[in-house]
Order: C-alpha cells, then sequence, then structure tokens
C-alpha cells in the first residue's frame, strides 16, 4: 500500500497532540482526531484544522482510516487495540503495550490473524546513533557484551509541569517512573543485548511534590550471560542519559543529549566520538511516523515489533512486583 494514508489519533493529551503534528509534519497522510473531552478535542481540531470524533465508535463508523494512534492512557491500549483490530486498522501503539497482560496474547492472535501491521512506541529504537552503535557491537568490533549500565536523569517538572493533573500522578493509569520512564531504557537495552529473563529492583518516592509515585529507580539485570544495572531518576537539574555496554575488548556508550555514541578500546584511554546526529524531540517523532508509514506501505519491518513491546510489559510487571516483594523474578 502506498500514497496518502488516513490515520486516526486517538487521545489528546500532550503526546496525542505530538503524534498529530509530527504525523502531518511528514505530508504523507490525512489526519483525523478522536478525543473525549469536548474542550480539549474542539481547541486541538481547531489548531491543527483536521477532523474530529467524539468516540471510537463514531471514528470507526466513518469508514475512513487505515491506520490509528493510540494515545489514550495505557490501561486502554488492548481494548482499543483489540477493536480497531478488528476493523482491520494498523496500529502504532503507544508504550507500554498495557500495565498489565489482560487480553495482550488475546491482542497478539487477532493481529496475527489479521495481519495488522503495528509499532509500539518505544522510539529510541528508531534514533541514528544508537542503531549505528547496536549496530558497531553486533558485528563483534568489541567482543562480547558483558555488561550493561544505563544512567539517567532529568527535572520531570521542568519538562512535564502539569505532572501533578495528568496520567502521571496514578500507577493505575500507567504512572510513574517506572512504568513512564524507564520502560524506555529497558526496552532499548533490550534491543541492545537481548532480552531481560531476570531481575531485581527498588524504587521509591524522594523528591517530587504532589504525587506518591516511584521518582528513583534502580534495577539489577540479566540478559542470559549480560549484567546490567539501570539508576534513573527523575528530579535532578541536568537532564542526561548515558547507555553503556561494556564487550570482552572495548565498550560503546550512548549519549541521548546530542544524540551522541562513543567507543573505547585502549586500556587508559579515553571516550572517542563515532557519530552525533543533533535533533529536537520532534525529529523523534516524525522519524517514527515516518518509519510506521514506511512499514504499513511493506517498505520496512516495525522499529519495535508488538512482541518486543510485550516483552518489556513484562519487565514492567516483574519490576513492579519485585519492589513490592523485595526478591528476584525471572521473565518467562
Amino acid at each position: 500500500m502506498s500514497g496518502t494514508h488516513n490515520i486516526l489519533v486517538i487521545g489528546a493529551g500532550s503526546i496525542g497532540e505530538r503524534h498529530l503534528r509530527c504525523f502531518q509534519s511528514t505530508g504523507r497522510c490525512q489526519l483525523a482526531l478522536c478525543e473525549t473531552m469536548p474542550e480539549r478535542r474542539e481547541v486541538i481540531a481547531e489548531k491543527y484544522g483536521v477532523p474530529s470524533y467524539a468516540s471510537l465508535n463514531e471514528a470507526l463508523a466513518s469508514g475512513k482510516h487505515d491506520a490509528a494512534v493510540i494515545a489514550a492512557p495505557a490501561p486502554f491500549h488492548v481494548s482499543i487495540a483489540r477493536q480497531l483490530t478488528g476493523h482491520g486498522v494498523h496500529l502504532l501503539l503507544e508504550k507500554p503495550v498495557s500495565i498489565s497482560m489482560d487480553g495482550v496474547e488475546e491482542l497478539a492472535d487477532e493481529v496475527a490473524n489479521a495481519g495488522t501491521q503495528v509499532n509500539v512506541g518505544y522510539m529510541m529504537r528508531g534514533l541514528p546513533a544508537l542503531s549505528q552503535m547496536r549496530e558497531a557491537v553486533r558485528s563483534g568490533r568489541f567482543g562480547q557484551p558483558v555488561q550493561l549500565v544505563v544512567t539517567a536523569g532529568q527535572n520531570f517538572p521542568f519538562y512535564r509541569p502539569a505532572y501533578r493533573e495528568i496520567y502521571y500522578a496514578d500507577p493505575a493509569m500507567g504512572g510513574g517512573a517506572i512504568q513512564d520512564c524507564i520502560t524506555h531504557h529497558l526496552n532499548a537495552a533490550e534491543w541492545l543485548v537481548g532480552p531481560i529473563t531476570r531481575l531485581v529492583a527498588d524504587s521509591e518516592h524522594c523528591v517530587l511534590e504532589g504525587v506518591t509515585v516511584e521518582d528513583t529507580v534502580h534495577v539489577i539485570t540479566r540478559h542470559k550471560n549480560v549484567l546490567g544495572s539501570f539508576s534513573v531518576n527523575q528530579h535532578q537539574a541536568p537532564n542526561e542519559f548515558f547507555m553503556t555496554v561494556l564487550c570482552e575488548r572495548g565498550a560503546a556508550r550512548f549519549q541521548m543529549i546530542g544524540q551522541r555514541w562513543y567507543s573505547a578500546q585502549q586500556a587508559g584511554g579515553e571516550w572517542q566520538l563515532e557519530a552525533e546526529h543533533p535533533a529536537e524531540r520532534d525529529d523523534y517523532y516524525i522519524m517514527q511516523a515516518n518509519a510506521f508509514l514506511d512499514q504499513i506501505e511493506g517498505k520496512r519491518r516495525p522499529v519495535c515489533s508488538l512482541a518486543a513491546g510485550i516483552q518489556t510489559l513484562k519487565v514492567n510487571i516483574a519490576i513492579l512486583e519485585s519492589v513490592m516483594t523485595r526478591t528476584w523474578k525471572d521473565i518467562a
């Protein structure tokens, strides 16, 4: 399939609006909006000059849409996705896939039977610098990976001032640093060195005012023979993210800010810049939009498949369970 696509964006929160704006920027599709909150729907529809619907049933009754972006809160992802799959609509499904495994396996079966194209919105897999680093690591240039280390932090209120009033404030809606933040890092790590097979985690609400969800997380992981560690907070002053893969004969490091990756192979030496791809935040979503459009046109595989998204959901759930029980958890 090629040509102009009709894309339905479901949810007009900040991420839904960003998807709407960035899909428009591709010049490859016609957009429409589905939002149940009348005032929000009217404001966003007018701002971007798109038709809008008050319900998913109303949107589906139009018969106009060949693909949809599901940007509603995480607890509703699976039910919406199953309804769309039944109408032959391709899916860009925001992360995480859900907050539980309820209905997830049924969705996977229905997607397979219908031939639906699905991409899960873990956008880090589409970043050029990280993709190049992954190719170098997987080429054997540094030998076998033995350890992965992630350190990240930012002042979340600075970037999301309304965090107290949105889904983030409620873990049942997909909020908190585990389901909303570190899940990106976990998914990217699994893409780099393989699925997480075992983990233990700790988390705490330390700083963020007006909420009780965790804002600081530590996770120790096993990716079969690769050891991993993740340290993430949402309250430090500088915005930074580093992902380092240590191998038998060298190491590679990704830096989110500036979109750079580095290598190191000389004992006692320093990091050497390999490549950088500076980008604004919208650029990430425009790349994701173009990749999804290429996918539904049969030109490429998904950036993050439904199966990979489900694997990361299992990791999210295991982390939450580990925090509660203070025990190691195996990932089936």
